[in-house]
C-alpha cells in the first residue's frame, strides 16, 4: 500500500460515511414526515435546491461505490462508468475514471438534447458531472486532494485481500443506493439511459433491453481487457465477469427499492357469516376503517358482504389471528399495497 499511516485516510472514510448517512436520514424525514401531502409537493417545487441536495448524495455515494470499492477490484458495473473503468485499465490506469466518466457521458448528452430535447436537461448534466468529481475526489486523482485516496485505506485493502465479495456486495449497495436516490429526486446520471432512450425512438427497443444489452458488451469488453493485459493474475476474468453480473443484480434491485420504497401495508378481503364481529374487531381494537363490498357467493349462489380493510405490516398476524378467533371458518386473502393515501397511514418513501 502506498502513502503513509492508513489511519487518518480509514478516519476520514469513516467521517464521510457519517455525514452522508446522517444527511440522508435527514433529509428524507423532513421532507416525507414533518411536510406530508400536498405540503411536501409544493414544497419542492417552491424549494428545487433540495431535489438537488439529495441529488448530491446519491452522487457521492455512487462514485464511493464505483471508485472506491469497484475499480481496484476490477468488477465493472456496465453502462458508461464500467466503460470508464475499462479504458482505465487500457490505459494502465494513467487516465482517472472520472474523467472518462464525464468525457463519454458529455457528447452523449449532447447527442440526447439533439435527439430527445430538453428532457435531458439541467439535472442530468450535474448528475453525471457531479458523480464524476467525486470519484476522482474520493480517489485522490485531482490535483490537490491526493492525500484522500479512500481506496487505500486499510479497511478497503483488508476487504480487497480477505474477502471480495463483501467488498463487492458493499459497492453494489452503494451504487444501488446512490442512483436510487438520483432517480427518486428526478435527476439521471445520463449515460446507458440517453442511448436506450434514443435506441427507443429510432428502432423500437425497449429501454430495459437496450441497457441490458449495452452493459452486456461493457462488461464482455472490460473482461476481454483484463484477461489479456492479465490484470488480475489472483482471479479469471471469467470469475470477475460473473462479479458483475451479480452487482448489476443487487445495485438494480436496490435501485428500484429506493424508487418504489418498501412495502409497508397489506390489504385485506375477509369473507365470513360474522361479518358484524369481525367488523366491530377491526375499528375497535386496531382502530381501522373498512367497506363492505356486495357479493354473491357462486358455490352456494348467497348474497353476502366482503369486508376490505388495510393494515399495516405489524398488524397482519394480529388480523388473521383475530379473524380466526372469531371466525374459524371464514376466507381471509392478503394481497400486497403498494401505496395508501389517507388518514391513518403515511405516504410511501
Amino acid at each position: 500500500m502506498e502513502g503513509g499511516d492508513p489511519k487518518p485516510r480509514l478516519l476520514s472514510t469513516i467521517l464521510l460515511a457519517a455525514f452522508l448517512s446522517n444527511s440522508y436520514i435527514y433529509c428524507v424525514n423532513f421532507v416525507f414526515f414533518e411536510v406530508k401531502g400536498r405540503m411536501t409537493k409544493s414544497l419542492f417545487r417552491k424549494y428545487p435546491i433540495l431535489d438537488y441536495i439529495l441529488i448530491t448524495i446519491g452522487s457521492a455515494c455512487m462514485a464511493i461505490g464505483i471508485g472506491i470499492f469497484l475499480v481496484d477490484a476490477k468488477v465493472v458495473p456496465g453502462g458508461v462508468s464500467g466503460l470508464a473503468m475499462a479504458v482505465h485499465y487500457l490505459s494502465n490506469n494513467a487516465i482517472p475514471v472520472g474523467l472518462l466518466v464525464w468525457g463519454f457521458n458529455l457528447p452523449l448528452y449532447l447527442w440526447g438534447l439533439k435527439e430527445l430535447g430538453k428532457q435531458f436537461g439541467i439535472r442530468t448534466f450535474y448528475g453525471f458531472t457531479l458523480s464524476s468529481v467525486f470519484i476522482d475526489l474520493f480517489r485522490g486523482d485531482i490535483p490537490g486532494f491526493k492525500f484522500i485516496k479512500l481506496q487505500e485505506t486499510q479497511t478497503v485493502q483488508d476487504l480487497l485481500q480477505n474477502d471480495f465479495f463483501f467488498l463487492i456486495l458493499i459497492g453494489a449497495v452503494l451504487l444501488g443506493f446512490g442512483l436510487g436516490i438520483i432517480f427518486k429526486f428526478r435527476g439521471t446520471t445520463g449515460g446507458s439511459d440517453i442511448v436506450a432512450a434514443i435506441m427507443q425512438k429510432r428502432f423500437g427497443i425497449k429501454p430495459g433491453q437496450a441497457i441490458m444489452i449495452i452493459d452486456f458488451f461493457v462488461i464482455a469488453l472490460a473482461g476481454f481487457i483484463i484477461e489479456i493485459k492479465d490484470l488480475s493474475p489472483d482471479r479469471p476474468a471469467l470469475s470477475l465477469t460473473f462479479y458483475a453480473l451479480f452487482l448489476l443484480f443487487v445495485s438494480s434491485k436496490l435501485v428500484d427499492v429506493i424508487i418504489d420504497g418498501f412495502d409497508y401495508a397489506r390489504a385485506a378481503y375477509i369473507i365470513s357469516d360474522k361479518n358484524e364481529e369481525i367488523s366491530r374487531m377491526i375499528i375497535e381494537d386496531f382502530g381501522r376503517g373498512g367497506t363492505a363490498l356486495k357479493a354473491r357467493g357462486l358455490y352456494r349462489n348467497i348474497d353476502r358482504e366482503v369486508i376490505f380493510t388495510v393494515v399495516t405490516l405489524k398488524d397482519v398476524s394480529r388480523l388473521v389471528d383475530g379473524v380466526k378467533e372469531i371466525d374459524p371458518n371464514a376466507f381471509v386473502i392478503i394481497n400486497n399495497v403498494h401505496e395508501v393515501q389517507g388518514e391513518g397511514f403515511r405516504r410511501r418513501i
